[in-house]
Formats: structure tokens, C-alpha cells, sequence
């Protein structure tokens, strides 16, 4: 029964995400299909493709993309924010999704872009994982202690949420592993896998 129990367990977590990418896909594409079928039969009648609303969906996104690179978009952007960046409940959930959203943005200068980096504190043998979220703290209120110090936010495992730590630069090392990569192995407690718990990945014993 336990090797049963392991097998079903293993079958499940395989499933689990392809199903569920799959299901949003599929919720995605119904939505998009009906909502089309829905702004074009008075148009065109009974004569409607399936796959026009993925590509409705696609031109959409992609005309809203072109306008609001336009210069003078953002006042207007602005005030169709306005009621989202007032209201106190809703303010929280649309800035958040803001900030990740424009983390993404092509515009964003790649100086400023995050970086992975181990944070150890000197004469302490502790290694821990985070992202460099600010390079100077010039800018920061008064306060705060000045100089060449970073702010590096450590992600907490099996949850969403984290810590904020202003630290020297001498403190961090940058590692070479992609910001998305980090996220979710830290979201995971950096939990050991068949590709990486290899012979050749694990130190030497020994004996």
C-alpha cells in the first residue's frame, strides 16, 4: 500500500500542474471565444470562425500596447487609475499587481533590473538567498543609515511574503541564477529534486 500510496502521489503531482495550466488556458480561450461571438453576431451574422476571439484578444492587447506608449497616454491612464489608487481595500490588491506587472515592463532600465544575490553577514556562517531591490539608499528618508549600502528583499518559503533588509554592498555576493528561478525555489524552502540531487551536484563524503 505505501508503494501504491508513492506512485499515486507521484502520478498526481505530474497532473496537477498540466491540468491546471491547461484548465486556465481553457477558461481563457472559452471567454475570449464567447465574448467575441457576442460583440461580432451583429455584425456578421452566423458566419463566426472559432479562434477569432484568441485573435480579437491578441489585437486587442496589442492596440492597447501601442496607445499607451503614446506621450501624453499617462495623464490619461492616470485618471482612469484614479479610483483604483484611492480606495482603501483596492488600492493594496491594484498597486501590488502594478508593481509586478511593470517588473516585466520592457521599459525598465536594465540597471534596475533585480539581481540574485547571497547575503552573508561577516563573521557568521549563514548563506541566505535574496534580490536586490534598491542599489543606493541616497534617496531614502532620514533615518535610515547612509553609505554603500543595498536593500535586499528575502523571500519566506511556502508563502507569500518576505523580509526587507537595508545591508552594506561588502554583505552581497551576486549568483548567477535567473530572478524566476530563485523565486521559486525559495518558495519552496530550496527543496531537492531528482535533476539536481545528483551524484555529481552533491559534495564529496567523507569517508
Amino acid at each position: 500500500m505505501k508503494r501504491i500510496s508513492q506512485y499515486f502521489l507521484r502520478g498526481l503531482l505530474t497532473a496537477l500542474p498540466l491540468g491546471l495550466t491547461v484548465y486556465l488556458l481553457y477558461v481563457f480561450l472559452h471567454w475570449s471565444e464567447t465574448l467575441a461571438m457576442q460583440l461580432t453576431r451583429p455584425l456578421i451574422g452566423e458566419y463566426y470562425v472559432p479562434g477569432m476571439g484568441l485573435g480579437l484578444g491578441v489585437a486587442c492587447i496589442f492596440l492597447l500596447g501601442i496607445l499607451v506608449s503614446q506621450p501624453g497616454v499617462g495623464k490619461l491612464l492616470s485618471l482612469v487609475e484614479l479610483p483604483f489608487t484611492n480606495l482603501p481595500v483596492v488600492k493594496s490588491i491594484y498597486s501590488s499587481l502594478k508593481d509586478f506587472a511593470d517588473y516585466f515592463s520592457p521599459r525598465r532600465d536594465a540597471a534596475a533590473q533585480q539581481t540574485v544575490v547571497v547575503l552573508k553577514i561577516p563573521g557568521q556562517a549563514l548563506e541566505v538567498v535574496g534580490l536586490i531591490t534598491r542599489q543606493s539608499v541616497d534617496t531614502l528618508p532620514a533615518g535610515f543609515l547612509q553609505g554603500d549600502r543595498v536593500a535586499v528583499y528575502l523571500p519566506m518559503g511556502y508563502m507569500i511574503g518576505g523580509y526587507t533588509v537595508f545591508v552594506p554592498r561588502a554583505w552581497v555576493q551576486q549568483i548567477d541564477m535567473p530572478v524566476e528561478e530563485a523565486m521559486r525555489a525559495s518558495l519552496f524552502a530550496w527543496m531537492s529534486t531528482a535533476t539536481h540531487d545528483t551524484p555529481a551536484a552533491r559534495p564529496p563524503s567523507p569517508n
